[in-house]
């Protein structure tokens, strides 16, 4: 039984040990090379009576956190979920390196992952969901299953194509905002080494009589050469946040869509519940049950109900259709 008021992680140790880099095929039945972060979950009650026992661990990839929290902000929409950590390295430069599979980006993410969890697993309300604690301990395909819960029968073609474009207009800024990230780190490497050479040879001219003129000429030709690269620099690093305006906008048409999709999941989910709360109010009205199910077998099998358990029952469908029609 879970306490009033309790969270998960005062129950529960929660951590992403580890990282391992693996190799298997994707959903198209292509070789690729992904990571899985170790989860070890212990609980408090065995640390504090004094026991030390090995931990419950099971293996988790990035996009199993990300149908986590998609989860949480469906079946949540009035609370904060926490983020997660970047899914791929972006807008680095300058000794940062921009490869998924680089160990200090990978134990980065491993750490916000271990955030991630440590943040749900603290709140009041997300540490006592079900699914949570399946995610923490149970190494079952129940977290995939969730990626087609939410999906609509009918989308919107209008918010079909939105989707579509900022996905699309998302992708190609941020490619152009790591090429442009690469390409500024060149220059910087440029105006280092010119700002370098400009105080080398003004340092040289002072050695030397007769070249001291030519040489202190060329450092002053190298400053200024590293100067206008540094103004270029400067001019670009505007640009590049004008791109990110772009790239935000982008998301701010995502999260626009994902509403959306939810409001349209629960409208095909209300209707649902509509259309099968009336064929229960006819099978109830005409006695004549169109389905197989245990109630009409029970029905068969001890006999039918009183009219006034029928009677209020339908009473009660009747309230339930209002409200579903609302």
């Amino acid at each position: 039984m879970v306490e009033e008021g309790s969270t998960l992680l005062w129950r529960m140790e929660i951590s992403v040990a580890e990282a391992e880099k693996r190799t298997g095929k994707n959903t198209v039945n292509m070789q690729e090379i992904f990571t899985v972060y170790l989860i070890e979950t212990r609980p408090i009650d065995a640390i504090t009576e004094g026991h030390n026992p090995a931990p419950d661990s099971l293996w988790r990839r990035y996009s199993e956190f990300e149908i986590l929290r998609n989860y949480l902000l469906v079946t949540y929409p009035f609370i904060v979920v926490p983020p997660l950590p970047e899914k791929r390295a972006e807008f680095v430069w300058h000794k940062l390196s921009a490869d998924n599979m680089d160990p200090d980006f990978v134990e980065r993410r491993r750490v916000g992952l271990e955030n991630f969890l440590l943040r749900v697993a603290s709140h009041l309300v997300l540490s006592n969901d079900k699914i949570l604690y399946h995610f923490l301990t149970e190494a079952d395909s129940r977290i995939k299953a969730l990626s087609a819960t939410f999906r609509v029968k009918n989308p919107d073609k209008r918010f079909t194509e939105m989707k579509h474009y900022s996905d699309e207009l998302q992708s190609l800024t941020s490619q152009l905002l790591r090429v442009r990230a690469r390409v500024a780190d060149r220059l910087y490497g440029v105006y280092k080494v010119h700002g370098n050479y400009g105080r080398v040879f003004s340092e040289w001219s002072a050695l030397e009589k007769e070249m001291g003129d030519g040489l202190q000429s060329a450092g002053h030709h190298m400053d200024a050469y590293a100067a206008s690269v540094d103004d270029i620099l400067e001019e670009e690093e505007h640009y590049a946040d004008q791109l990110k305006e772009y790239l935000f906008y982008a998301e701010a048409l995502r999260a626009v869509c994902r509403k959306h999709e939810l409001t349209q999941y629960e409208l095909e989910t209300a209707s649902s519940d509509l259309i099968s709360k009336k064929q229960q109010r006819e099978e109830l009205a005409t006695g004549m049950v169109r389905t197989f199910s245990f109630k009409g077998m029970t029905n068969k099998l001890f006999g039918q109900e009183t009219p006034e358990q029928r009677e209020a029952k339908l009473s009660l469908l009747e309230e339930q259709i209002v409200q579903g029609e609302e």
